[in-house]
């Protein structure tokens, strides 16, 4: 029997290995864009490689039917990924957060040692080989490359990934290939990315950083709160707070709601200790101008664009402040509000939203339910993960489910 995979990414590489040790008598061909498998892999948790995470459920992921990956989760949990790691020589370092990196904190020996299991079972790698076109004729696949054809494949696994990071060669290819099949797809988007505000005063606060609750909006409605570091950038925000909002705001966007966000700078204090800390700087500082008051509490640059925002001379001397200013700035730091224009694109995304619909693939073996022999598994599916080593996870996991379909004869 000969099996190829298409992507030789996390869930390709799972399955390829889990598939040959399953049965030996297989062949089995990886095809890759680029010149080495496992690129998306060294390039995550800034080459460190959050690998898993320790508490993994089906509400860590996002997607038209999130609970798609129960199966997944079930078969191939943490436990197993790690007893799966100890096998080709990979050992984890577990961290209090439930997030998990290779001990070595480096992403490059995870894919060394991937890569070193391939070639002791002697699967194949066809590299720098772009798949652009699946035929399945006589109960064969047909795979073509830009200038040349593969044939007699029993059975094609999809696991090319979708846009995120296109920097790495990285293409809906998988979507093209998927609707040839009859199969059809949610809207792809870029998930855990920084996002575009109309804040006007965004570039004057570039480089802050501050922990802060980020509640979005859709349409007016509050649909989501998620408290964290937030960087505001030249562009708008961006920081892990704002990187796992954007996975619930992005879609919104792409269908042209009305998406905002509200800050609050203080999530620890309510908006009466806030006025209180503030009335009791003023009047300790009162032969100081409010601008040099404002400052004990939060960044320079911050200040000065509060005190703008509400039409506070710098220089007023913090006696002379009044109840109506000091409310008004309460109230710009524990609601700065502004609408989401854009995003910072598939190029600097963590991750893609949306691919091939998931009712559309049998949850137990990740084959398609239109065509026999054809599986897709990893981000071409229409799931994503929140941050934290739970897309690393899914990839994983279906690539296992995936590599025990492909082993059976």
């Amino acid at each position: 029997m000969k099996i190829a995979i298409i992507g030789g990414g996390a869930a390709g590489l799972m399955a390829a290995i889990t598939a040959k040790r399953l049965n030996n008598k297989i062949d089995i061909d990886i095809f890759d864009i680029n010149k080495a498998v496992g690129k998306k892999i060294l390039a995550s948790g800034n080459g460190r490689c959050n690998i898993s995470n320790t508490e993994i459920s089906f509400e860590n992921y996002i997607g038209e039917n999130p609970a798609f990956v129960i199966d997944a989760l079930k078969q191939f949990d943490f436990n197993a990924f790690e007893k799966f790691c100890k096998t080709i020589g990979l050992i984890l370092d577990i961290k209090s957060s439930c997030k998990v990196y290779p001990l070595s904190n480096e992403a490059k020996s995870v894919v060394n040692l991937f890569e070193n299991e391939l070639i002791n079972l002697g699967i194949k790698q066809i590299l720098e080989t772009k798949i652009v076109k699946i035929k399945k004729e006589n109960e064969k696949f047909i795979l073509q490359s830009l200038n040349k054809e593969f044939n007699n494949y029993d059975k094609v696994l999809i696991s090319s990934g979708l846009q995120a990071a296109p920097q790495l060669n990285s293409t809906e290819d998988g979507i093209s290939i998927a609707t040839s099949f009859k199969h059809s797809f949610n809207l792809t988007y870029p998930s855990l990315v920084g996002l575009h505000t109309d804040f006007e005063y965004k570039s004057k606060l570039q480089g802050v950083k501050k922990e802060s609750t980020v509640s979005l909006y859709i349409d007016k409605q509050k649909q989501k709160e998620i408290t964290g570091d937030v960087l505001f950038t030249k562009y708008g925000v961006s920081g892990f707070a704002i990187l796992d909002i954007s996975q619930y705001a992005v879609y919104p966007l792409s269908l042209y709601q009305d998406v905002a966000i509200s800050i609050n700078l203080f999530p620890n204090l309510t908006k009466n200790e806030l006025l209180g800390i503030l009335e009791n700087l003023f009047k300790t500082l009162k032969h100081s101008d409010v601008f040099t008051a404002l400052s004990g509490i939060v960044s320079r640059k911050l200040a000065l664009v509060i005190l703008e925002m509400n039409n506070i001379n710098k220089e007023l001397k913090s006696k002379d402040i009044n109840a109506k200013h000091i409310r008004a700035i309460v109230n710009s730091l524990t609601n700065l509000r502004f609408k989401i224009e854009d995003t910072q694109g598939f190029k600097h995304a963590e991750a893609s939203g949306g691919g091939v619909r998931t009712d559309e693939v049998d949850s137990k073996t990740y084959e398609s339910k239109f065509c026999k022999n054809l599986y897709f598994a990893g981000e071409v599916l229409d799931i994503v993960g929140n941050r934290g080593g739970f897309n690393l996870h899914f990839a994983w996991a279906s690539g296992y489910l995936a590599g025990k379909s492909l082993a059976k004869q």
